[in-house]
Protein backbone atom coordinates (compact mmCIF):
# COMPACT_ATOMS: atom_id res chain seq x y z
CA UNK A 1 0.00 0.00 0.00
CA UNK A 2 3.46 2.06 -0.05
CA UNK A 3 2.21 4.49 -2.85
CA UNK A 4 -1.66 4.74 -2.22
CA UNK A 5 -1.09 5.10 1.14
CA UNK A 6 1.05 8.38 1.06
CA UNK A 7 -1.03 9.84 -1.75
CA UNK A 8 -4.04 9.19 0.40
CA UNK A 9 -1.97 10.78 3.54
CA UNK A 10 -0.85 13.87 0.95
CA UNK A 11 -4.98 14.30 0.04
CA UNK A 12 -6.12 14.67 3.11
CA UNK A 13 -3.19 16.94 4.54
CA UNK A 14 -3.10 19.24 2.01
CA UNK A 15 -7.21 19.30 2.08
CA UNK A 16 -7.15 19.99 5.73
CA UNK A 17 -3.93 20.73 7.26
CA UNK A 18 -3.76 17.85 9.80
CA UNK A 19 -1.28 16.51 10.87
CA UNK A 20 -1.00 13.48 9.43
CA UNK A 21 1.05 10.31 11.23
CA UNK A 22 1.84 7.36 9.29
CA UNK A 23 2.98 4.06 11.28
CA UNK A 24 4.85 1.18 9.68
CA UNK A 25 8.24 -0.88 10.49
CA UNK A 26 11.47 0.22 10.61
CA UNK A 27 12.47 -1.01 7.58
CA UNK A 28 9.65 0.21 6.02
CA UNK A 29 9.62 3.72 7.31
CA UNK A 30 13.18 3.74 5.30
CA UNK A 31 11.29 3.31 1.75
CA UNK A 32 8.25 5.83 2.59
CA UNK A 33 11.31 8.75 3.54
CA UNK A 34 11.49 8.22 -0.38
CA UNK A 35 8.34 8.50 -1.69
CA UNK A 36 7.23 10.95 1.27
CA UNK A 37 7.80 14.67 1.13
CA UNK A 38 7.43 15.78 4.58
CA UNK A 39 7.95 19.36 4.11
CA UNK A 40 6.42 21.90 5.97
CA UNK A 41 6.72 25.59 7.09
CA UNK A 42 8.22 24.41 10.30
CA UNK A 43 10.67 22.06 9.72
CA UNK A 44 10.68 20.84 13.02
CA UNK A 45 7.18 20.11 13.23
CA UNK A 46 6.41 18.35 9.52
CA UNK A 47 2.96 17.94 8.56
CA UNK A 48 3.14 14.09 7.95
CA UNK A 49 4.91 11.94 10.31
CA UNK A 50 6.46 8.81 10.59
CA UNK A 51 6.31 6.82 13.22
CA UNK A 52 7.96 3.17 13.50
CA UNK A 53 6.72 0.32 15.21
CA UNK A 54 8.86 -2.36 16.26
CA UNK A 55 8.32 -5.66 14.69
CA UNK A 56 11.14 -8.76 14.22
CA UNK A 57 10.47 -11.01 11.50
CA UNK A 58 12.83 -14.07 13.03
CA UNK A 59 10.35 -13.94 16.21
CA UNK A 60 8.11 -15.57 14.01
CA UNK A 61 9.80 -18.13 11.62
CA UNK A 62 10.60 -15.46 9.41
CA UNK A 63 13.64 -14.44 7.66
CA UNK A 64 15.58 -11.80 9.72
CA UNK A 65 15.27 -7.79 8.43
CA UNK A 66 11.52 -9.29 7.17
CA UNK A 67 9.01 -6.66 7.12
CA UNK A 68 7.56 -6.86 3.78
CA UNK A 69 6.86 -9.58 1.58
CA UNK A 70 8.96 -8.62 -0.99
CA UNK A 71 10.94 -11.10 -0.52
CA UNK A 72 9.14 -13.75 0.27
CA UNK A 73 8.10 -16.80 -0.79
CA UNK A 74 3.93 -17.40 -1.44
CA UNK A 75 4.13 -20.21 1.05
CA UNK A 76 5.51 -17.41 3.62
CA UNK A 77 2.99 -15.16 3.21
CA UNK A 78 0.22 -16.51 5.43
CA UNK A 79 3.20 -16.49 8.11
CA UNK A 80 4.00 -13.03 7.86
CA UNK A 81 0.00 -11.96 7.96
CA UNK A 82 -0.09 -13.67 11.31
CA UNK A 83 2.77 -12.10 12.37
CA UNK A 84 1.66 -8.79 11.65
CA UNK A 85 -0.98 -9.17 14.73
CA UNK A 86 1.82 -8.20 16.63
CA UNK A 87 2.06 -4.64 15.80
CA UNK A 88 -1.33 -4.32 17.72
CA UNK A 89 0.44 -3.71 20.99
CA UNK A 90 2.99 -0.89 20.14
CA UNK A 91 0.27 0.21 17.64
CA UNK A 92 -1.85 0.91 21.23
CA UNK A 93 1.03 2.05 22.49
CA UNK A 94 2.02 5.07 19.90
CA UNK A 95 -1.78 6.11 19.92
CA UNK A 96 -1.93 6.24 23.49
CA UNK A 97 1.67 8.54 23.75
CA UNK A 98 0.06 10.77 20.78
CA UNK A 99 -3.23 10.87 23.25
CA UNK A 100 -1.01 11.99 26.01
CA UNK A 101 1.31 14.88 24.46
CA UNK A 102 -2.19 16.28 22.25
CA UNK A 103 -4.16 16.23 25.56
CA UNK A 104 -7.33 14.42 23.04
CA UNK A 105 -7.49 11.31 20.95
CA UNK A 106 -6.57 11.41 16.78
CA UNK A 107 -9.97 12.58 14.92
CA UNK A 108 -9.51 8.86 13.39
CA UNK A 109 -7.09 5.86 12.95
CA UNK A 110 -7.21 4.91 9.24
CA UNK A 111 -5.79 1.38 8.65
CA UNK A 112 -5.71 -1.33 6.07
CA UNK A 113 -8.38 -3.87 5.26
CA UNK A 114 -5.65 -6.32 6.67
CA UNK A 115 -5.03 -4.58 10.25
CA UNK A 116 -8.85 -5.71 11.68
CA UNK A 117 -7.41 -5.07 15.18
CA UNK A 118 -7.08 -1.58 15.05
CA UNK A 119 -10.68 -1.02 15.33
CA UNK A 120 -10.41 -2.22 18.62
CA UNK A 121 -7.53 -0.16 19.94
CA UNK A 122 -9.77 2.95 18.31
CA UNK A 123 -12.38 2.28 20.46
CA UNK A 124 -10.19 1.55 23.47
CA UNK A 125 -8.69 4.89 23.20
CA UNK A 126 -11.70 6.85 22.50
CA UNK A 127 -11.58 7.27 18.95
CA UNK A 128 -12.78 6.20 15.55
CA UNK A 129 -11.11 3.69 13.20
CA UNK A 130 -11.84 3.51 8.96
CA UNK A 131 -10.95 1.08 7.16
CA UNK A 132 -8.81 1.92 3.65
CA UNK A 133 -8.97 -0.70 1.07
CA UNK A 134 -6.48 0.07 -1.47
CA UNK A 135 -8.25 -2.14 -4.28
CA UNK A 136 -11.26 -1.31 -5.91
CA UNK A 137 -15.10 -1.65 -4.69
CA UNK A 138 -16.05 -4.55 -7.29
CA UNK A 139 -12.64 -6.98 -6.18
CA UNK A 140 -12.82 -6.13 -2.52
CA UNK A 141 -15.96 -7.04 -2.04
CA UNK A 142 -15.64 -10.58 -3.77
CA UNK A 143 -12.57 -10.49 -1.69
CA UNK A 144 -13.95 -10.43 1.66
CA UNK A 145 -17.24 -12.22 0.64
CA UNK A 146 -15.49 -15.09 -0.85
CA UNK A 147 -12.97 -15.73 2.68
CA UNK A 148 -15.67 -15.18 4.50
CA UNK A 149 -18.14 -17.39 3.33
CA UNK A 150 -16.43 -20.31 1.39
CA UNK A 151 -19.48 -20.41 -1.21
CA UNK A 152 -17.31 -22.85 -3.57
CA UNK A 153 -17.49 -25.48 -0.36
CA UNK A 154 -21.58 -25.37 -0.67
CA UNK A 155 -21.79 -27.16 -4.95
CA UNK A 156 -19.92 -29.57 -6.84
CA UNK A 157 -20.15 -27.44 -9.50
CA UNK A 158 -17.23 -24.93 -11.25
CA UNK A 159 -19.45 -22.14 -11.32
CA UNK A 160 -20.96 -20.68 -8.52
CA UNK A 161 -23.15 -17.63 -6.86
CA UNK A 162 -21.11 -15.44 -4.45
CA UNK A 163 -23.25 -13.67 -1.61
CA UNK A 164 -23.49 -10.42 -2.24
CA UNK A 165 -23.39 -10.49 -5.46
CA UNK A 166 -26.66 -10.39 -8.28
CA UNK A 167 -27.17 -14.21 -8.84
CA UNK A 168 -26.76 -14.40 -12.31
CA UNK A 169 -22.99 -13.12 -11.64
CA UNK A 170 -21.33 -16.37 -11.11
CA UNK A 171 -17.67 -16.98 -10.27
CA UNK A 172 -15.42 -19.59 -11.39
CA UNK A 173 -13.33 -21.80 -9.49
CA UNK A 174 -10.33 -21.04 -11.32
CA UNK A 175 -10.97 -17.65 -10.47
CA UNK A 176 -9.95 -18.77 -7.00
CA UNK A 177 -6.45 -18.19 -5.61
CA UNK A 178 -5.03 -22.04 -4.57
CA UNK A 179 -5.45 -21.54 -0.80
CA UNK A 180 -8.31 -20.25 -1.24
CA UNK A 181 -9.79 -23.50 -3.35
CA UNK A 182 -9.07 -25.84 -0.75
CA UNK A 183 -9.61 -23.69 2.37
CA UNK A 184 -12.47 -24.47 4.54
CA UNK A 185 -12.70 -22.19 7.60
CA UNK A 186 -9.78 -24.15 10.23
CA UNK A 187 -7.01 -23.47 7.78
CA UNK A 188 -4.17 -21.52 8.26
CA UNK A 189 -5.54 -18.83 5.95
CA UNK A 190 -8.97 -18.92 6.88
CA UNK A 191 -7.62 -18.81 10.37
CA UNK A 192 -6.23 -15.15 9.69
CA UNK A 193 -8.70 -13.47 7.21
CA UNK A 194 -12.00 -13.99 8.64
CA UNK A 195 -11.24 -12.95 12.15
CA UNK A 196 -9.67 -9.61 10.37
CA UNK A 197 -11.90 -9.16 7.82
CA UNK A 198 -15.41 -9.63 10.60
CA UNK A 199 -12.99 -6.66 12.90
CA UNK A 200 -12.71 -4.17 9.70
CA UNK A 201 -16.87 -4.55 8.75
CA UNK A 202 -16.84 -3.19 12.81
CA UNK A 203 -15.26 0.29 11.73
CA UNK A 204 -16.98 3.17 11.54
CA UNK A 205 -16.64 3.20 7.48
CA UNK A 206 -14.45 2.88 4.29
CA UNK A 207 -12.33 4.72 2.42
CA UNK A 208 -11.80 2.83 -1.07
CA UNK A 209 -9.07 3.46 -3.49
CA UNK A 210 -12.17 3.99 -6.12
CA UNK A 211 -14.37 6.45 -8.07
CA UNK A 212 -18.52 7.00 -8.18
CA UNK A 213 -18.07 7.00 -11.58
CA UNK A 214 -16.09 4.12 -12.59
CA UNK A 215 -17.71 1.09 -11.02
CA UNK A 216 -21.04 2.22 -10.01
CA UNK A 217 -22.24 -1.56 -9.96
CA UNK A 218 -19.23 -2.56 -7.73
CA UNK A 219 -19.75 0.33 -5.49
CA UNK A 220 -23.31 -0.90 -5.07
CA UNK A 221 -22.40 -4.30 -3.97
CA UNK A 222 -19.61 -3.09 -1.34
CA UNK A 223 -22.17 -0.53 0.01
CA UNK A 224 -24.33 -3.61 0.61
CA UNK A 225 -22.22 -6.05 1.33
CA UNK A 226 -20.27 -3.76 4.16
CA UNK A 227 -23.20 -1.66 5.40
CA UNK A 228 -21.39 0.72 6.71
CA UNK A 229 -20.86 4.26 5.00
CA UNK A 230 -18.45 4.34 2.04
CA UNK A 231 -16.18 7.14 0.99
CA UNK A 232 -14.47 6.83 -2.87
CA UNK A 233 -11.21 9.08 -2.51
CA UNK A 234 -10.01 7.53 -5.32
CA UNK A 235 -7.76 6.32 -7.96
CA UNK A 236 -5.35 7.67 -6.17
CA UNK A 237 -2.72 8.27 -8.78
CA UNK A 238 0.13 10.57 -8.93
CA UNK A 239 -0.82 14.09 -10.60
CA UNK A 240 1.50 13.55 -13.17
CA UNK A 241 -0.70 10.82 -14.77
CA UNK A 242 -3.59 12.35 -13.67
CA UNK A 243 -2.44 15.98 -15.46
CA UNK A 244 -0.94 14.04 -18.27
CA UNK A 245 -2.07 14.36 -21.85
CA UNK A 246 -0.95 12.62 -24.95
CA UNK A 247 0.93 15.25 -26.44
CA UNK A 248 2.19 16.54 -23.22
CA UNK A 249 4.98 14.01 -23.39
CA UNK A 250 6.94 12.89 -20.35
CA UNK A 251 5.07 12.86 -17.68
CA UNK A 252 8.03 13.31 -15.22
CA UNK A 253 10.10 16.08 -17.28
CA UNK A 254 13.77 15.97 -16.61
CA UNK A 255 14.13 13.58 -13.51
CA UNK A 256 16.90 12.16 -12.64
CA UNK A 257 16.55 8.16 -11.95
CA UNK A 258 18.72 6.11 -10.02
CA UNK A 259 17.47 2.51 -10.44
CA UNK A 260 19.21 -0.49 -11.51
CA UNK A 261 18.75 -2.35 -15.35
CA UNK A 262 17.63 -0.43 -18.53
CA UNK A 263 17.38 3.09 -18.03
CA UNK A 264 13.97 5.07 -18.34
CA UNK A 265 15.48 6.71 -21.02
CA UNK A 266 16.22 4.08 -23.16
CA UNK A 267 13.20 2.57 -22.60
CA UNK A 268 11.18 6.26 -24.12
CA UNK A 269 13.88 6.61 -27.01
CA UNK A 270 12.62 2.14 -27.46
CA UNK A 271 9.32 4.18 -27.58
CA UNK A 272 9.36 6.73 -29.68
CA UNK A 273 10.73 4.73 -32.59
CA UNK A 274 7.46 3.08 -33.12
CA UNK A 275 4.36 4.28 -34.04
CA UNK A 276 1.22 5.41 -32.17
CA UNK A 277 -0.64 2.69 -30.41
CA UNK A 278 1.64 -0.69 -31.49
CA UNK A 279 3.63 -1.26 -28.88
CA UNK A 280 2.60 -4.09 -26.39
CA UNK A 281 3.48 -3.47 -22.47
CA UNK A 282 4.47 -6.76 -20.05
CA UNK A 283 4.28 -6.38 -16.48
CA UNK A 284 3.30 -8.58 -13.81
CA UNK A 285 3.26 -5.89 -10.88
CA UNK A 286 6.70 -5.91 -8.48
CA UNK A 287 5.58 -9.28 -6.49
CA UNK A 288 4.67 -11.75 -9.24
CA UNK A 289 5.87 -13.51 -11.74
CA UNK A 290 4.86 -16.97 -13.97
CA UNK A 291 6.28 -20.25 -14.85
CA UNK A 292 9.19 -21.28 -16.55
CA UNK A 293 6.76 -22.94 -19.37
CA UNK A 294 4.11 -19.90 -18.96
CA UNK A 295 7.31 -18.01 -19.81
CA UNK A 296 8.82 -19.98 -22.57
CA UNK A 297 5.15 -20.08 -24.56
CA UNK A 298 4.89 -16.33 -24.14
CA UNK A 299 7.77 -15.27 -25.47
CA UNK A 300 6.89 -17.73 -28.82
CA UNK A 301 3.84 -16.24 -28.91
CA UNK A 302 5.51 -12.92 -28.74
CA UNK A 303 7.93 -13.18 -31.43
CA UNK A 304 4.99 -14.93 -33.49
CA UNK A 305 2.79 -11.95 -32.98
CA UNK A 306 5.31 -9.95 -34.65
CA UNK A 307 4.25 -7.31 -32.77
CA UNK A 308 6.71 -4.19 -30.86
CA UNK A 309 6.58 -5.20 -27.05
CA UNK A 310 8.58 -3.39 -23.73
CA UNK A 311 8.31 -6.71 -21.11
CA UNK A 312 9.62 -6.22 -17.74
CA UNK A 313 10.71 -9.86 -17.22
CA UNK A 314 11.53 -11.42 -13.41
CA UNK A 315 12.72 -15.16 -12.69
CA UNK A 316 9.78 -17.53 -13.14
CA UNK A 317 8.35 -19.29 -10.10
CA UNK A 318 10.58 -21.55 -8.18
CA UNK A 319 13.58 -19.27 -8.34
CA UNK A 320 14.93 -15.90 -6.81
CA UNK A 321 12.43 -13.67 -7.84
CA UNK A 322 15.50 -10.78 -6.68
CA UNK A 323 18.22 -13.29 -8.62
CA UNK A 324 19.57 -13.03 -12.02
CA UNK A 325 18.04 -14.12 -15.02
CA UNK A 326 18.70 -17.17 -16.80
CA UNK A 327 18.67 -17.08 -20.85
CA UNK A 328 17.65 -20.88 -21.23
CA UNK A 329 14.65 -19.26 -19.11
CA UNK A 330 13.52 -17.77 -22.79
CA UNK A 331 13.58 -19.82 -26.58
CA UNK A 332 17.57 -19.46 -27.38
CA UNK A 333 18.70 -16.38 -28.12
CA UNK A 334 15.57 -14.75 -27.93
CA UNK A 335 16.32 -11.64 -26.46
CA UNK A 336 19.10 -10.85 -29.06
CA UNK A 337 17.03 -11.40 -31.83
CA UNK A 338 13.91 -9.00 -30.39
CA UNK A 339 17.08 -6.31 -30.58
CA UNK A 340 17.98 -7.23 -33.65
CA UNK A 341 14.51 -6.92 -35.05
CA UNK A 342 13.79 -3.89 -33.12
CA UNK A 343 10.87 -6.56 -31.85
CA UNK A 344 10.92 -6.39 -28.15
CA UNK A 345 12.42 -4.43 -25.12
CA UNK A 346 13.28 -7.59 -22.62
CA UNK A 347 13.94 -4.85 -19.24
CA UNK A 348 14.99 -6.56 -16.63
CA UNK A 349 13.43 -6.65 -12.71
CA UNK A 350 12.32 -2.80 -13.13
CA UNK A 351 10.90 -0.29 -15.40
CA UNK A 352 9.12 3.16 -15.60
CA UNK A 353 5.93 2.04 -15.53
CA UNK A 354 3.94 5.22 -15.73
CA UNK A 355 6.56 6.77 -18.24
CA UNK A 356 5.68 3.49 -20.38
CA UNK A 357 1.90 3.34 -20.09
CA UNK A 358 1.50 7.16 -21.03
CA UNK A 359 4.04 6.99 -23.61
CA UNK A 360 1.84 7.17 -27.10
CA UNK A 361 3.44 4.44 -28.71
CA UNK A 362 2.02 2.13 -26.16
CA UNK A 363 -1.52 0.62 -27.52
CA UNK A 364 -1.67 -2.30 -24.84
CA UNK A 365 -0.99 -3.71 -21.55
CA UNK A 366 -0.05 -7.42 -20.52
CA UNK A 367 -0.84 -6.75 -16.84
CA UNK A 368 -1.60 -9.26 -13.94
CA UNK A 369 -4.54 -6.72 -12.92
CA UNK A 370 -3.49 -5.45 -9.77
CA UNK A 371 -5.66 -2.25 -9.11
CA UNK A 372 -3.03 0.49 -9.27
CA UNK A 373 -1.48 -1.13 -12.20
CA UNK A 374 -5.36 -1.17 -13.68
CA UNK A 375 -6.03 2.23 -12.69
CA UNK A 376 -2.69 3.73 -13.95
CA UNK A 377 -3.41 2.22 -17.38
CA UNK A 378 -7.03 3.37 -17.82
CA UNK A 379 -6.40 6.54 -16.81
CA UNK A 380 -4.01 6.84 -19.84
CA UNK A 381 -6.61 5.02 -21.91
CA UNK A 382 -4.66 1.62 -22.27
CA UNK A 383 -6.66 -1.40 -22.31
CA UNK A 384 -5.57 -4.77 -21.24
CA UNK A 385 -4.54 -8.13 -21.64
CA UNK A 386 -5.77 -9.63 -18.54
CA UNK A 387 -3.74 -12.57 -17.16
CA UNK A 388 -4.68 -12.37 -12.74
CA UNK A 389 -2.05 -14.02 -10.78
CA UNK A 390 -3.12 -13.38 -7.32
CA UNK A 391 -4.70 -11.58 -4.48
CA UNK A 392 -8.14 -10.03 -5.96
CA UNK A 393 -6.75 -9.74 -9.10
CA UNK A 394 -8.75 -12.52 -10.87
CA UNK A 395 -12.07 -10.57 -10.13
CA UNK A 396 -10.94 -7.40 -11.22
CA UNK A 397 -9.97 -8.78 -14.25
CA UNK A 398 -13.74 -10.11 -14.52
CA UNK A 399 -15.16 -6.98 -14.00
CA UNK A 400 -12.61 -5.57 -16.99
CA UNK A 401 -13.63 -8.07 -19.25
CA UNK A 402 -17.31 -8.47 -18.46
CA UNK A 403 -18.43 -4.38 -16.84
CA UNK A 404 -16.60 -2.49 -18.50
CA UNK A 405 -15.55 -4.08 -21.72
CA UNK A 406 -11.74 -2.67 -21.22
CA UNK A 407 -10.13 -6.04 -21.43
CA UNK A 408 -9.56 -9.51 -22.89
CA UNK A 409 -8.45 -12.26 -20.61
CA UNK A 410 -5.06 -14.45 -21.84
CA UNK A 411 -5.00 -16.96 -18.81
CA UNK A 412 -5.96 -17.33 -14.76
CA UNK A 413 -3.00 -17.84 -12.27
CA UNK A 414 0.07 -19.77 -12.49
CA UNK A 415 -2.27 -23.49 -13.38
CA UNK A 416 -3.75 -21.80 -16.48
CA UNK A 417 -3.19 -22.89 -19.97
CA UNK A 418 -0.87 -20.71 -22.14
CA UNK A 419 -0.03 -21.79 -25.66
CA UNK A 420 2.22 -19.65 -28.07
CA UNK A 421 -0.77 -19.97 -30.68
CA UNK A 422 -3.27 -18.49 -28.20
CA UNK A 423 -0.91 -16.11 -27.20
CA UNK A 424 -0.35 -14.30 -30.62
CA UNK A 425 -4.30 -14.40 -31.24
CA UNK A 426 -4.94 -12.37 -28.21
CA UNK A 427 -2.82 -10.45 -29.41
CA UNK A 428 -3.53 -9.73 -32.43
CA UNK A 429 -7.40 -9.90 -31.64
CA UNK A 430 -6.26 -6.48 -29.04
CA UNK A 431 -4.04 -4.76 -31.23
CA UNK A 432 -5.64 -4.37 -34.25
CA UNK A 433 -6.78 -1.64 -35.21
CA UNK A 434 -10.57 -2.18 -35.89
CA UNK A 435 -13.26 -4.12 -34.46
CA UNK A 436 -13.36 -5.55 -30.48
CA UNK A 437 -9.82 -3.98 -30.65
CA UNK A 438 -11.59 -0.20 -31.39
CA UNK A 439 -14.31 -0.78 -29.21
CA UNK A 440 -12.03 -1.47 -26.28
CA UNK A 441 -9.51 1.32 -26.69
CA UNK A 442 -12.56 3.87 -26.73
CA UNK A 443 -14.30 2.39 -23.38
CA UNK A 444 -10.54 2.80 -22.09
CA UNK A 445 -10.34 6.42 -22.76
CA UNK A 446 -13.94 7.04 -21.68
CA UNK A 447 -13.10 5.43 -18.56
CA UNK A 448 -9.68 7.10 -18.28
CA UNK A 449 -11.48 10.62 -18.80
CA UNK A 450 -13.46 9.54 -16.18
CA UNK A 451 -10.73 8.96 -13.50
CA UNK A 452 -9.38 12.36 -14.12
CA UNK A 453 -12.87 14.10 -14.01
CA UNK A 454 -13.25 12.76 -10.38
CA UNK A 455 -9.74 13.32 -9.06
CA UNK A 456 -10.21 17.33 -10.31
CA UNK A 457 -10.94 19.45 -7.80
CA UNK A 458 -14.80 19.51 -8.24
CA UNK A 459 -14.64 16.05 -9.01
CA UNK A 460 -16.81 13.04 -7.24
CA UNK A 461 -13.84 11.55 -5.25
CA UNK A 462 -12.05 15.25 -3.63
CA UNK A 463 -15.80 15.77 -3.00
CA UNK A 464 -15.74 12.16 -0.59
CA UNK A 465 -12.93 12.99 1.01
CA UNK A 466 -14.07 16.60 2.30
CA UNK A 467 -17.22 14.48 3.25
CA UNK A 468 -15.41 11.88 5.14
CA UNK A 469 -13.23 14.78 6.73
CA UNK A 470 -16.80 16.30 7.97
CA UNK A 471 -18.32 13.19 9.25
CA UNK A 472 -14.97 12.41 11.31
CA UNK A 473 -14.90 15.80 13.15
CA UNK A 474 -19.11 15.10 13.67
CA UNK A 475 -18.02 12.28 15.11
CA UNK A 476 -15.33 13.76 17.89
CA UNK A 477 -18.23 15.58 19.25
CA UNK A 478 -19.96 12.60 20.24
CA UNK A 479 -16.55 10.82 21.64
Amino acid sequence: MELSGTLEAKQIQQRTGFTITIANTPLNVQHLRTTLSTTSNDSSQPSIRLAELPFCGSDHGLPPHTENTESLSLQQFVTFFHASNSLQAPFHSLVSGIIEKEGRPPLCIISDVFFGWATEVAKSLGTANVTFTTGGAYGTAAYMSLWQNLPHRATESDYFAVPGFPDSCRFHITQLHQYLRVADGTDVWSRYFQPMLANSLKSSGWLCNTAEEIEPQGLEIFRNYVKLPVWTIGPLLPPALLNHSPSSGSIFGQRAWKVPGVSPEKCLEWLDKHPQSSVLYISFGSQNTISPSQMMELAMGLEDSGKPFIWVIRPPVGFDIKGEFRAEWLPEKFEQRMADRNQGLIVHNWAPQLEILSHKSTGVFLSHCGWNSVMESLCVGVPIIAWPLAAEQCYNSKMLVEDMGVAVELTRGLQGAVVRKEVKRVIELVMDSKGKAEEMKKKAAEIGEKIRDAMREEGSSLKAMDDFVSTMLSKRQGY
